[in-house]
C-alpha cells in the first residue's frame, strides 16, 4: 500500500459498486440494459434513454487524456497533501469521462493511458491511469515500402 494523504471519496448508495469494483481491481461503470449506453457519474437512470434498468459492467480500463490541469493551491483543507498536483480528465474507451491522476508520466492531451489500481488502505483503492506501454524502439518492425526485397 502507498501512503495516501489526499481527500477521501464520499461513498454513496449510487457509487458504491464503483468503489467496491476498484477494491477488487476492476473498473466498473453503469451500462444501460435497454440501450447499451455507458455513463459516469453514476445515477439512478440512463442519461441516454432514461431507463432505470442498468448493470455495473467491467470497463476495459483503456482511455485517452482529453484534458488536464495542474493545481498550485490546496483546495481540500481537511488533509494535507503535496502541491502542485495534476488532475487529468480521461475519456474511457467506452465513452464516459472521469477525473484521475496520471502516474508514470506527465499528463498530455491525447495520451493513451490504462487504469492502474492504487491500494491506499484496506478499504480504499483509487483508479489512477498510466501511459500505455509502447513498443520498444529497438525491436524489429515490419518492412517499410522503401525496404522491400
Amino acid at each position: 500500500m502507498t501512503e495516501y494523504s489526499g481527500p477521501l471519496p464520499a461513498v454513496t448508495s449510487l457509487n458504491r459498486p464503483y468503489w467496491e469494483g476498484l477494491r477488487r481491481h476492476e473498473l466498473r461503470i453503469p451500462r444501460c440494459d435497454a440501450c447499451g449506453a455507458f455513463w459516469l457519474p453514476p445515477g439512478p437512470w440512463c442519461p441516454t434513454c432514461w431507463s432505470r434498468s442498468f448493470t455495473w459492467a467491467a470497463a476495459s480500463g483503456r482511455a485517452t487524456v482529453s484534458s488536464w490541469v495542474r493545481f498550485h493551491q490546496q483546495y481540500f483543507r481537511d488533509r494535507a497533501f503535496d502541491v502542485p498536483y495534476a488532475v487529468a480528465e480521461v475519456t474511457l474507451a467506452e465513452g464516459p469521462r472521469l477525473y484521475a491522476d496520471i502516474v508514470g508520466g506527465a499528463p498530455v492531451t491525447g495520451l493513451d493511458v490504462e487504469v492502474s489500481y492504487d491500494d491506499v488502505s484496506d478499504d480504499l483503492t483509487l483508479a489512477r491511469f498510466r501511459p500505455v506501454a509502447t513498443a520498444d524502439p529497438r525491436e524489429p518492425t515490419a518492412v517499410s515500402r522503401t525496404e522491400r526485397p
